[in-house]
């Protein structure tokens, strides 16, 4: 006798394979309903507002020797990149500026630079015939309205640069900003290392898009093997190229963790306001930047004034964060030979005067190398003492046509 269909079957197994089947049915349901959340995360939008440009890197940067850079007065210890990892001690509270600072004045046409005369610059206009001292031990008298000039080998100013930073807005003037020749596209690759509940390892890339004045920057984290990662964390800036460097329109953040939703939160850079996720709005300060595109604006700044990478010199970066905008300031800390797997290179250690905390803003150091185009080689990115993530340049830079 020929065996009736399942659905057909009058016997008890009838019900139960229908039974099956409508279970089936319905967690495909479930499932259909509940993917696109899944997908998306909170805050987030069925597809990345930042949209890749294309580029095909075709040669690697090399080391080369710099022009310009700050001459230091002993030559520097060449250090295993790693060794630094250890939690730094605990550093006296700072003052930072206030919440609401006077906004930066334009720089005067006449000028070369939007700073003091003490930071001198690289092709400064011929300054006025002076007459000769009839003593050279009197020490001239002082104008009040003309700041003392520095000595050329060392510049310095005769106040605490540490009480001044720089806002890095007004440090590049139109003379200087015009001779600037961007880099083409660039791709960083890193090694990761770090600990995060014990020690982790992982990858990270930073890439510097360009397409006319259209920028992007994107700077990829994976925790974990790559074909399996633990935590991803994408950071997209894109915006346009100017007088004063990047200007971000959008910057997108995309999260995602083995087992969780992932997360993506987005800024919008509107003329006179920063939309924050959720809707908050700040104040647009002039300069700001995003978590991805000071990066790049603090290679542009040290190209065109490298004179500022002195042990000591402060500067100021407004901030775009996703919790809130600020205006952080960074610090020189001094030269470092970091050991790499293109050989001995020396970088200058740039850290913001700011103290991590659980929960807080994401603290990033860096290490510029003035041979590798002021491209940072090393950056260690702290959430709090005991959770970091430490990224060294894994192999040469790579490169697209300019």
């Amino acid at each position: 006798m020929q065996a009736l269909h399942p659905l057909f079957d009058p016997s008890p197994r009838r019900w139960l394979f229908v039974l099956l089947l409508a279970g089936v049915l319905l967690v495909h349901f479930g499932l259909a309903l509940h993917l696109p959340e899944m997908a998306l995360g909170e805050g987030a939008s069925k597809a990345p507002a930042v949209r890749r440009i294309d580029v095909a890197f075709v040669k690697e940067l090399a080391p080369s020797q710099p022009t310009g850079a700050p001459a230091a007065p002993a030559p520097a210890a060449t250090v295993p990149a790693r060794s630094l990892v250890p939690a730094p001690a605990a550093s006296a509270p700072m003052v930072l500026p206030p919440a609401e600072p006077q906004p930066v004045p334009e720089p005067e046409p006449a000028s070369p630079v939007a700073l003091a005369p003490a930071f001198p610059v690289e092709t400064p206009p011929p300054a006025p015939a002076t007459p000769p001292l009839a003593d050279p031990t009197t020490p001239p008298l002082a104008d009040p309205a003309t700041p003392p000039l520095a000595d050329p080998v060392s510049p310095a100013a005769s106040a605490p640069l540490a009480s001044t930073p720089i806002p890095v807005a007004a440090a590049a003037s139109a003379p200087l900003a015009a001779r600037f020749e961007w880099p083409p596209s660039t791709r960083l690759s890193y090694s990761l290392n770090g600990n995060y509940r014990g020690d982790v390892q992982g990858s990270a890339r930073v890439e510097w898009l360009r397409s006319g004045n259209r920028y992007q920057v994107h700077l990829d984290v994976a925790v974990g093997p790559s074909f399996a990662p633990l935590m991803s964390r994408r950071m997209s800036s894109e915006g346009e190229l100017g007088p004063q460097g990047l200007h971000p329109k959008l910057y997108e953040e995309e999260t995602r963790q083995l087992l969780r939703e992932p997360r993506r939160r987005t800024i919008r850079f509107e003329p006179n306001v920063v939309v924050l996720p959720g809707g908050k709005q700040r104040e647009h300060w002039r300069g700001m930047q995003d978590s991805a595109s000071q990066f790049v604006q603090l290679s542009y700044l040290f190209s065109l004034r490298p004179e500022l990478l002195k042990p000591g010199q402060t500067f100021e970066v407004p901030l775009a964060l996703p919790s809130n905008t600020d205006r952080w300031v960074y610090e020189v800390l001094g030269r470092e030979v970091l050991d790499t797997p293109l050989g001995s290179i020396e970088t200058f250690h740039v850290k913001p005067r700011r103290e991590t905390r659980p929960g807080g803003d994401l603290v990033a150091e860096m290490w510029f190398a003035p041979s590798l185009q002021y491209l940072p080689i090393r950056i260690l990115i702290r959430q709090d003492a005991d959770t970091f993530v430490d990224l060294l340049l894994l192999k040469a830079p790579q490169q697209g046509q300019p």
